[in-house]
């Protein structure tokens, strides 16, 4: 009976399927605590400043525009409870201890039933106002950038519900998938797909606008009514933390990075192939233009990797910012990743300020509000950088530019500017793995 054959065990292939199941998963878990140790070795103190004060403010901002769009504005206080996640607060801290650090933007009184409510001071309605002046007064510029995104897009559209990530980074109003993007149909127009998802469409390309942020920073270039957008070879401005001490160690590969030539993020992608180096190098370069669209330069990384398909981007995206430092800084704190574009700041705080962030500022410091105390660990000199593949392609020679089925799934019925900003790209769960261990 040598020759017999020897019958697997009935539970053989389904203990090979999760053999395989727990093989892929320890890969995918390993390249996410890579990326979490190599960007806690790049912090830069000021930037993670930056990123404290951000939070701050979204908590604030959050509760503003909730009791903006009640019909009193009041609220209940115990209402705020199935709002804890946006407000990053969750229990056992007590919500009105949160509000009551700001009296001068907000006020709770009890009713004659002995319920606390929490409404807007004087004050507060007034920030109200005057943010609402000024989004009218940038709502030229809002249709710029919105209208550079679409050209930016391989099929010139984007979903509305993706747009509506960039909201207030873009100055653009509450209700603007209402009103505002009808406003404008000489350049762009809504439609809906066979699923009824709703899209914004370019009608009209502005050669003045598939300019470059660089262009128009090296070169000088503001407009140009016969431009086409092409192949640039120009350089990406970079700044490096003061404490870097191994620039002169990648000098070189620098150098050879910033001389490559690189097609304009305006100019058509299709026929690039994923995983080379011009594929790489022009996903810097929207990178770049989309975070100098942003009114603080600055995203949560989700908002990027969310347009990987519509801007023509690689799969691993996460990677090159963390790989090119000097252009992008990446921090990790909180639940999600944030990205900074670094030439737009000096220390902490924003070299140009627009007026919608130096009201945000204004909101921040009549907040006795001031999170919770945390160490900001202190740069390290980039010591697990590999030295044989900084600034080179970090696609892995991919043939096709994979996206994950639940990016496209991000829509919700939920009104996008109530969406808790820390609910996405949590990191929680991949930190406790590696934790426990």
């Amino acid at each position: 009976m040598a020759n017999q054959l020897i019958k697997p065990p009935n539970n053989f292939t389904k203990s090979l399927k999760n053999l395989y199941f727990i093989a892929s998963n320890l890969q995918s878990m390993t390249t996410s605590k890579r990326v979490q140790d190599r960007s806690q070795k790049k912090r830069v103190h000021a930037l993670e400043v930056a990123v404290e004060k951000h939070k701050i403010a979204s908590k604030i901002l959050f509760l503003l525009e909730l009791l903006k769009h009640e019909p009193e504005q009041i609220i209940p206080i115990r209402s705020l409870d199935q709002h804890r996640r946006p407000l990053n607060l969750p229990k056992p801290h007590k919500i009105s201890d949160f509000i009551r650090k700001s009296p001068k933007l907000f006020e709770l009184y009890k009713d004659q039933k002995g319920i606390t409510w929490v409404g807007l001071t004087k004050k507060g309605e007034e920030l109200i106002e005057e943010e609402e002046r000024l989004i009218a007064e940038n709502e030229e510029k809002a249709v710029e950038h919105v209208t550079r995104l679409l050209m930016m897009s391989v099929e010139k559209t984007l979903p509305l519900d993706k747009i509506a990530h960039f909201r207030r980074d873009l100055g653009l109003p509450y209700d603007f998938r209402k009103h505002w993007v009808h406003k404008y149909p000489e350049i762009f127009r809504v439609f809906k797909n066979e699923d009824e998802i709703e899209f914004l469409k370019l009608v009209s390309w502005n050669p003045n606008w598939c300019i470059t942020e660089v262009e128009k920073k090296v070169l000088g270039i503001t407009k140009a009514d016969d431009y086409t957008p092409g192949v640039l070879s120009l350089p990406f401005p970079m700044k490096f933390p003061p404490d870097y001490k191994k620039v002169y160690r990648y000098k070189g590969q620098i150098e050879n990075f910033q001389k490559r030539e690189y097609f304009s993020p305006y100019a058509d992608a299709k026929e690039l192939k994923a995983g080379s180096v011009e594929f790489d190098k022009r996903a810097i370069a929207v990178m770049h233009e989309v975070l100098s669209f942003m009114n603080e330069k600055r995203l949560v990384t989700d908002h990027l990797t969310h347009f990987r398909r519509e801007f023509v981007m690689p799969q691993k995206l996460m990677r090159i910012l963390l790989k090119h430092f000097g252009i992008f800084y990446v921090s990790e704190r909180g639940k999600r990743f944030s990205v900074f574009l670094t030439e737009a700041y000096e220390g902490s705080e924003l070299i140009e300020k627009c007026p919608l962030v130096v009201w945000k500022e204004k909101v921040v410091s009549l907040t006795g509000y001031r999170g919770r105390k945390k160490k900001i660990e202190t740069f390290d000199d980039f010591d697990d950088l590999e030295d044989d593949d900084l600034f080179e392609s970090d696609s892995d020679d991919e043939k096709t530019i994979r996206i994950d089925q639940e990016d496209d799934m991000m829509s919700s019925d939920v009104e996008d500017d109530l969406i808790p900003e820390c609910s996405e790209m949590d990191i929680s769960e991949v930190q406790k793995a590696y934790t426990e261990k």
